[in-house]
């Protein structure tokens, strides 16, 4: 009583199929935290390996994905 789930209950596996795959679901990983309402941005939350990938080049920094863009790729 009064705990709080950290883990949820229900998981899927997928296999990655291919480098589009691959990218939609570290897309739905750096956008979970806004999805959620945690942060405003992406770039918000400290915990992110979000930030890397800016360093690396591989977003820009103001980079959002709208929960359409995220659509189709199987995520709950």
């Amino acid at each position: 009583k009064g705990e709080c789930d950290l883990w949820q209950r229900r998981y899927w596996e997928h296999t990655i199929r291919d480098e589009n795959d691959m990218r939609r679901h570290i897309d739905y990983i750096h956008y979970n935290p806004v999805k959620h309402g945690h942060v405003a941005s992406v770039a918000e939350w400290p915990f992110s390996s979000f930030h890397r990938f800016v360093k690396a080049g591989v977003y820009p920094l103001d980079w959002s994905a709208g929960e359409s863009d995220l659509d189709g790729g199987g995520y709950e």
